[in-house]
Formats: C-alpha cells, structure tokens, sequence
C-alpha cells in the first residue's frame, strides 16, 4: 500500500516535471521568436558597419591610438548595443560615403550629414538626431571679416560636396570658393593664412577653433540643418530599429549624456 502512493505520487511529480518544461520550453520559443523579429540583417554577422568620414571632429575622428571616436561615434555604439551588434567604423572619404553605402560596403552611414532632398533621392535617413546651423571661421585678430557680407572679394575655403559649400556658393561676391577633401586640410590653410575664412557646420568651426586655438567663430548662418543616420535604400528593417534606439536613448537620458560629453551643458 505504502510503495503504491509512492509510485501514485512519483508519477504525478514526474507529470508535473514535465508540465514545467513544456511551458518553459514554449516560452524559449516565443522569446526565440520575438528575438528574431527584431534581429536586424548586417553586412557582417554581429556586427554593425558605419560608414563614416573621420576626419570631422567633434562628431568623428581618429586619436592617438588610432581608434574612432566621437559624438557620432559613441551614438552609433550605444544604438549597436542595443541591437545586440558590435560597431565597427569604417574610414571613408566624404565622396565615396554615399556609393560605399550603396553597395553594401557597410550598414549605415553616421558622418554628421545633414538630410537634404537630394541625398534622400539616393539613401533613406533615421530621424534627425542633432541640430546644426552654418558658420564662419577666421584667423584670430582678423576683424576684416564679421558677417557674410564681409566674404566679398575673399577667398573662402570649404570641405567638397557639403552643405558648407553649397551655402558658400550662394554667398554673392565671393572672390574664390575653394574646395578640401577634409575641414582639417581647411583649417590649415586658414591657419596659414591661405585662405581668408571657412565656412562651415558651426559645432565643428566651433570645436576646432576651441582646441587648436588659432581661429574663432565670427558669425552663423541660419540653414536649419539636422544630421540623420543614412541606410540603404528600403533597408527599413535596419531604419526602424536605429530609429527605435534613438527613441529609447532620448527617453532614458543617454543621449543627453553623450551629448554633454562632447559639446557641454546647453
């Protein structure tokens, strides 16, 4: 009598084991199957490729070791994370930024680029991410130049196929628009006295003229530019979860702390 209750209740123990480990199972699954929903296809397995011209401080560079870093740069790592990916920056001149994209050279490009209609005819962006007006920077101690008006008959250096060029172009009277592969190659002109002032995106004139210490900020000019994160076309997989990132890194206060770390308390 005694071994058949034991054996009555061993079995319904095992039965309930068992029950245990349908229903965990099951939930693994369904876990399983909302991970892969939002699980984005990449270029390389667990990794994330940015596409990105690091010679833009304050939102990409290279430093002393050779690594990227950044505003952009430490955006796009904490939107990796939180897909699950590792990031990987991939050093490309600013022309070829848009056809490397294009062909799959990398998953997305962060490279301080203001959204504008044309660039939308060729890639899709992410919701802005960062507000940005144009600039003028001159040599310190030169009071020749204090507004656009004053880049009459001046020779005004910007970075090639950028928003600082097509805002220069516009500026009438201008003696020569000269065109760089890089801001940096830009300041240093200017440095020399080259050429008489840049025109560019004003966090970058303002960071640069910051830390190197031989130009300054002289005006801005309103462009109301934003900067969006470019995917290939129709990649809307990849888009709604950067955009999703984004959402969740305002909400939660990482964004700001990015933001602090590189331009400050506003």
């Amino acid at each position: 009598m005694r071994r058949g209750k034991i054996a009555v209740l061993l079995s319904v123990f095992l039965a309930l084991m068992l029950f245990a480990a349908l229903i965990a199972g099951c939930g693994e699954a369904e876990k399983k199957a909302g991970e892969e929903e939002v699980k984005v296809t990449t270029v390389q397995e667990g990794k994330l490729l940015m596409g990105s011209d690091t010679t833009y401080p304050p939102f990409e560079s290279i430093d002393d070791k050779g690594e990227a870093v950044g505003f952009d740069v430490d955006l796009a790592r904490e939107i990796a994370k939180r897909l699950g990916l590792e990031l990987e920056v991939v050093s490309v001149k600013w022309e070829g930024i848009i056809p490397g994209l294009k062909t799959g050279d990398y998953d997305m490009v962060m490279s301080a680029m203001t959204i504008t209609d044309e660039r939308k005819m060729e890639i899709d962006f992410s919701d802005p991410y960062i507000d940005s007006d144009q600039s003028i920077a001159v040599r310190k101690g030169d009071t020749s130049i204090k507004n656009e008006a004053d880049l009459a008959g001046k020779v005004v250096g910007v970075q090639v196929d950028t928003t600082g060029q097509f805002t220069a172009e516009k500026i009438p009277g201008i003696k020569e628009v000269r065109k760089y592969d890089t801001i940096l190659m830009a300041f240093e002109d200017l440095e020399l006295g080259r050429i008489d002032a840049i025109v560019n995106d004003y966090p970058v004139n303002a960071y640069i003229s910051k830390t190197r210490g031989k130009t300054e900020v002289v005006a801005t000019i309103k462009t109301d530019e934003k900067y969006g994160i470019g995917v290939k076309k129709g990649n809307t997989q990849l888009l709604e979860a950067i955009n999703k990132a984004l959402a969740e890194m305002r909400k939660d206060g990482t964004y700001e702390s990015i933001f602090e770390k590189w331009f400050g308390k506003v």
